[in-house]
Parts: C-alpha cells; structure tokens; sequence
C-alpha cells in the first residue's frame, strides 16, 4: 500500500505519529495499522454520542498498547447508543459497527460511523429545535 502525504500532514501508524516536512510516499509493505491526520477527530469535536464512539475507536487505532481498554470504552457508549436511539437510519448500522469494533476492524468503523455523522446531526438539530422555541 502507498500512502501519499502532502508536506506538514501527518499519519498515524500502529501507534506512531509521522509528520513529513515535504511531500511524500510511503510504501507500506506489511499489515499496519494507520491513520491519516483528516480521518483524525480531536477531543474538543467529540460532542456527540457517535462521534465519541469514533473517538475511542480512532483511540485504539492510534495506540494499539490501549486498543483493549479504547475498544471496551468504544463498545460500552456504542451500547448506550444503541439503546437509545430508534432513527433507523442510525439504528440499522449500529450492530454493523459494534461488530467491526469487536473483530478489531477500526477503520472499516470509523469509515461507518463518519458515514452516520449527517443523520446524527439531523436528529440532534431537529430535538434542539423545540427546546429553542419553548424558551422564546
């Protein structure tokens, strides 16, 4: 596999950070883990309930010697989302997630769960709404 990075990005693989001055290929030439720095979601952005289960799924991709306890977190709030949540949009995706995340298919979750993001973002806006209006 060849990753291409433009000068100053960064890539996470199996737990190291690699940042490039100028532009670059990569030839990974075994099984690695990595993550490129767009697919990266900071802590401050982990404000909803799919976005923190990307958070701790991203975790366990960045730093393989944490993956266990990253995956349990990941598993435990994706379980409470699970439970919570009846949108069969998200609903219908979610045991799809939850058993990438226990074979250890980080990404392939991550992909899932950015994929969930919009339909999270509607939901989330359309319950804020009434909210909104009772305090007007």
């Amino acid at each position: 596999m060849i990753l291409s990075l433009r000068a100053g990005s960064k890539a996470y693989i199996n737990g190291a950070v690699v940042k490039v001055d100028r532009r670059v290929n990569l030839h990974l030439l075994n099984d690695v883990s990595f993550l490129l720095d767009q697919h990266v979601l900071q802590l401050d952005d982990a404000k909803t309930p799919l976005r923190q289960v990307y958070f701790a799924v991203q975790a366990a991709l960045i730093d393989p010697a944490q993956a266990a306890s990253a995956q349990q977190m990941a598993g435990s709030i994706l379980l409470r989302v699970m439970r919570a949540v009846a949108t069969p949009a998200i609903a219908m995706e979610l045991p799809g997630v939850a058993r990438q995340i226990e074979q250890g298919r980080y990404f392939d979750a991550m992909k899932r769960l950015r994929a969930l993001f919009p339909a999270e973002d509607e939901l989330l806006a359309a319950h804020a709404e009434p909210a909104k209006e009772n305090v007007a």
